[in-house]
């Protein structure tokens, strides 16, 4: 595409305003970051777009390819801030696109102004340059957005698997283990991972481990809860199970898993009367 120094000037001094004619027209009912009345999220979000017009005007001085990477930096700003976490991937996008509408318009404004300055061919391209650069843009950012949405829903997953699966200290080395609802190995694993942590954390000798609110204890489970209590062995924690219900002692029967030498209680109120006594 011909580069015109004058149009690149043009809508270079024009980013600013730019930018105020974005938030003057923005829809301020939408929800997220859009319809904030806080000053200095107002301030950012119009940071924020200047810096895209910052990027986007240097498509008219430079290559194509060089324009759409300067983006990058911009998309993972933007999809790491929290304000733009808290909106809605159709919102953002929508304005993404209202960017677009600017640029056409303030290219027919440099065209008004300059009626002799831009040839037919050049503005056909540069009409498809704004609008293949803003779609690329918007593709990008929704792969990227979509992504790091997984991650964070991902990661508040485990941290609900983790607040459900408490290790409450009783004294000073002793602690009880609550397991409620049921375990896949998804929440197996981060449950093995949280206690080792908290049992290492709160320096803990010996763990009750209450299975009376786990509905279900098939063979995933039962060699899950044999791991973690070889494991807590290994880091100097001794464990006691409660809860054991006639149905998880002939599953593990069955499995051929060896609870000998762990005690056992059928509820946690005898195994805290055995506490207490001791």
């Amino acid at each position: 595409m011909d580069r015109n120094q004058n149009l690149y000037d043009f809508l270079k001094s024009k980013t600013w305003q730019l930018t105020e004619r974005w938030y003057e027209s923005l829809n301020k009912d939408q929800n997220g970051i859009y319809g904030t009345s806080n000053l200095e999220e107002i301030q950012l979000l119009k940071q924020q777009n200047h810096l895209f017009h910052e990027k986007f005007v240097e498509m008219f001085n430079n290559s194509d390819e060089v324009c759409e990477k300067s983006f990058d930096d911009f998309i993972t700003m933007i999809v790491n801030d929290e304000g733009h976490q808290h909106t809605l991937l159709t919102e953002i996008i929508g304005e993404f696109f209202r960017q677009q509408q600017l640029y056409l318009e303030l290219l027919e404004e440099f065209m008004d102004q300059y009626p002799n300055e831009l040839s037919s061919k050049q503005i056909i391209a540069y009409t498809n340059a704004i609008l293949t650069t803003i779609n690329n843009v918007v593709l990008k950012f929704t792969n990227e957005f979509i992504e790091q949405s997984k991650i964070r829903l991902k990661s508040q997953q485990e941290m609900i698997i983790e607040l459900s699966a408490p290790v409450i200290k009783l004294d000073s080395t002793i602690a009880l283990l609550p397991l409620v609802g049921e375990i896949d190995t998804n929440r197996a694993k981060v449950i093995l991972e949280s206690t080792l942590q908290q049992c290492s954390k709160l320096q803990i000798n010996h763990l009750y481990i209450d299975l009376l609110g786990v509905p279900i204890v098939d063979t995933m489970v039962a060699h899950q809860l044999f791991h973690m209590i070889n494991a807590l062995k290994l880091i100097g924690v001794s464990t006691s199970l409660s809860g054991v219900r006639p149905s998880i002692a002939q599953t593990t029967v069955q499995l051929g898993i060896d609870f000998r030498d762990i005690k056992t209680y059928s509820s946690i109120e005898q195994a805290m009367r055995k506490h207490n006594n001791n």
